[in-house]
């Protein structure tokens, strides 16, 4: 249980569960894609979105995990909309057959929850051959948003209804190379620190979301971006710290969020009233917040933006 229960102005706390801040909510109408829906957060927010009406779509890795984290839902839940596709977010072809099918399919897209991640892995190079940590947490979301950026500006300017982008990010944006983003030195092994790359990707998932809302404003679309840390949450990201994975499991239950918890403040970006026309913003426990001077800096969110486009070839 969460010690720490003060409210902040939204109402709720770091204690809020996901169904507590989406309590009487219709989402019908609405179809979402959420990143790493599989297990931990990602099946939480589907879950939850699906309990309020929304149709998802399960972007995930592993697709009998997928659909078997598909099938407890609907145990629950035997009316939820729940469709799962393949994604490998480490993997730039892969995102771009996942995009390629969705919008083959003709389906409409009001939310993208940007939320699978690795955390803290030894340095391991994608598909792509660029460090994995900072392929799959930002380099590939980054991706898949562009491409699926067009069914969501048709879908919001058909629906009357605005779009969301909603990245997961962390505090662990705080704890990075100290120029936040090591531009020429992504694939640098020698200088790697599992802590620093995964800060590294975190601070860019703030950045992406940053400018993204900049551009979507400047171009005057109904679509808003945001970032979010979740919260100190034991989840399979600690596979890689199997000590710090065991402490964890130990005192979680007293100072770490449950996944109940730990997946409503992405819940409450997604679909809450509260958030609607709030863009560029950086939220934690359901309420803003400040992120670092780096997550700040618009000129460091321009250059990334114009690396990732690089990268991902897509000038």
């Amino acid at each position: 249980m969460w010690i720490f229960g003060w409210k902040g102005p939204s109402g709720f706390s770091a204690c809020s569960t996901a169904e507590q801040v989406t309590q009487g909510i219709d989402g019908t109408g609405l179809t979402a894609i959420v990143t790493g829906a599989s297990s931990g957060l990602g099946a939480e927010t589907t879950r939850i979105l699906a309990l309020r009406a929304v149709h998802v779509i399960m972007a995930v890795r592993n697709m009998d995990a997928g659909r078997n984290a598909k099938e407890e839902i609907l145990k629950e839940i035997p009316n939820a909309k729940i469709d799962v596709m393949e994604l490998d977010l480490s993997s730039m072809g892969s995102v771009r057959k996942f995009a390629s099918d969705y919008t083959e399919l003709g389906r409409p897209l009001n939310i993208l929850i940007n939320n699978a991640g690795v955390m803290a892995s030894p340095f391991t190079l994608s598909q792509d051959n660029i460090e994995l940590q900072f392929a799959t947490n930002h380099l590939g979301h980054f991706l898949l948003t562009n491409l699926l950026l067009e069914t969501m500006k048709k879908t919001a300017h058909e629906s009357k209804k605005e779009g969301r982008i909603v990245n997961l990010a962390s505090e662990g944006h705080r704890f990075t190379y100290h120029e936040g983003i090591r531009f020429d030195k992504i694939n640098d092994e020698s200088g790697y620190n599992t802590i620093y790359a995964y800060g590294q990707s975190k601070l860019a998932n703030i950045l992406h979301a940053n400018e993204l809302a900049r551009r979507l404003k400047e171009e005057g679309v109904e679509i808003t971006a945001n970032s979010l840390h979740p919260g100190a949450i034991v989840t399979n990201l600690l596979r890689h710290h199997s000590f710090i994975g065991a402490i964890a499991n130990t005192v979680g239950k007293y100072v770490l969020k449950n996944v109940h918890q730990g997946a409503a403040t992405q819940c409450y970006v997604a679909l809450h009233p509260q958030v609607e026309g709030v863009s560029g913003e950086y939220f934690m426990d359901s309420n803003k917040a400040k992120p670092s001077i780096h997550a700040k800096d618009v000129e460091l969110a321009k250059k990334l933006w114009d690396f990732s486009v690089d990268l991902t070839n897509q000038k």
